[in-house]
């Protein structure tokens, strides 16, 4: 007895509610390595034309074949992507438009993380012990000396690829920190001292980038302690506002109450007065 129709209907069954699931299957799916290969060169061969128009001043046309670059490149190649991420937040910064920067430096960065997590300083059981270190010791598996060389280049490989995402990891940190400085307001400015300070505990970091980041971060913090005032001091007139709007009715004003602070518990009392 035909019996498709049932099964069909029963695969259609257990994927009813797996929508998350298939979306999951489908980003996760990757090319044959024939078509990956041509299309990764495909995209490289497309950022180097957006590179020489960056080198020419013209931005806007180097983002715009960035964005074919991305089109291109396989999105599961975190790394390479991250790059182009990375090359448009440059862009941008140029153009001055601090909002994309920081969002193209973020993709970036995001990507990089997912190419190679960042390093944990302390574990959550006090052991201390990074997550990865050079200074660990790696044993080569591989049986007979073939397996031995393929073994170590794979490992070479892995230490080049860290150091890359580490130097393209900067980048990103310069270019997002500069963007969020200009963009100004309490949060990017904290946001700016936090890349920066992140930019400050890598050693491999250029002397050139150093002074910039050491610079900013003597800089920061009053110009966050400021911002802090005047986002709180404009957010107490807007309550101000709102709360002689609903007291004009009554013939009062916020004026009518007075605050004041307890030396001996530093609490508040409220005052009326006419």
């Amino acid at each position: 007895m035909p019996t498709h129709n049932s099964d069909k209907a029963k695969a259609q069954d257990n994927h009813v509610g797996t929508d998350s699931e298939d979306e999951d299957i489908f980003h996760d799916a990757r090319f044959p390595a024939e078509e990956e290969t041509r299309l990764l060169q495909e995209a490289q061969s497309i950022k180097a034309e957006a590179n020489k128009l960056y080198s020419a001043a013209s931005y806007d046309q180097a983002i715009s074949a960035y964005d074919r670059a991305l089109a291109s490149c396989p999105s599961y190649l975190y790394y390479d992507v991250a790059v182009i991420r990375s090359n448009m937040a440059a862009c941008y910064l140029k153009l001055e438009d601090w909002k994309a920067a920081v969002d193209s430096a973020s993709a970036c960065i995001e990507g990089l993380d997912r190419e190679v997590p960042p390093l944990r300083e302390e574990s959550k059981e006090g052991s201390g012990a990074p997550r990865d270190s050079e200074e660990s010791v790696v044993e080569i598996s591989g049986d007979g000396e073939a397996a031995e060389q393929e073994e170590l280049k794979r490992i070479k490989e892995n230490d080049e690829r860290k150091r890359d995402v580490l130097r393209i990891r900067a980048k990103a940190l310069m270019r997002r920190a500069r963007a969020k400085s200009e963009l100004g307001g309490w949060g990017n400015l904290q946001g700016a001292e936090e890349d920066y300070k992140s930019l400050a505990a890598m050693d491999t970091l250029p002397p050139d980038d150093r002074r910039i980041v050491q610079k900013a971060l003597r800089e920061l913090p009053e110009r966050i302690n400021k911002a802090r005032e005047n986002e709180m001091a404009e957010m107490m007139g807007k309550l101000k506002d709102l709360g002689n709007g609903i007291l004009k009715p009554f013939g009062l004003s916020t004026d009518n109450f007075k605050f004041v602070q307890d030396p001996k518990t530093g609490g508040y009392s409220v005052n009326f007065s006419s």
